[in-house]
């Protein structure tokens, strides 16, 4: 693993959010759902897809905070805007699980 400046990091925008709509995405090549994810005011609600689907269902993801970043560009996956990465990692099976805050933090906070 390469090491990056402090400098790097800061330009690394990782906010909190809150799902606030979750739909399966058939159009997507991998199994995957469409996000609404809400980052509070000044950021407000952005589009992403996740391939979460072996863990989590559509309904369980309202309200579920988590983690994301902010400041990619945003991307077209398969017709579809996707303008944040939701974060998570990978358990044993190299399925993906939401990473997120454990507490109620202010939506839009920083990770730091």
């Amino acid at each position: 693993m390469s090491e990056i400046s402090w400098e790097d990091f800061e330009k690394v925008a990782v906010r909190v959010g809150k799902i606030t709509e979750a739909e399966p995405f058939p159009e997507a090549r991998k199994p995957a759902y469409k996000l609404v994810v809400d980052f509070g005011e000044g950021l407000g609600t952005k589009n992403t897809s996740a391939q979460i689907t072996k863990h989590y269902e559509p309904e369980g993801l309202i309200g579920k905070l988590v983690v994301a970043v902010v400041n990619f560009p945003p991307k077209r996956i398969a017709g579809f805007k996707s303008e944040v990465l939701v974060l998570g990692a990978p358990d044993e099976d190299g399925e993906v699980v939401l990473l997120g805050p454990d507490l109620s933090v202010p939506l839009g906070g920083r990770m730091f």
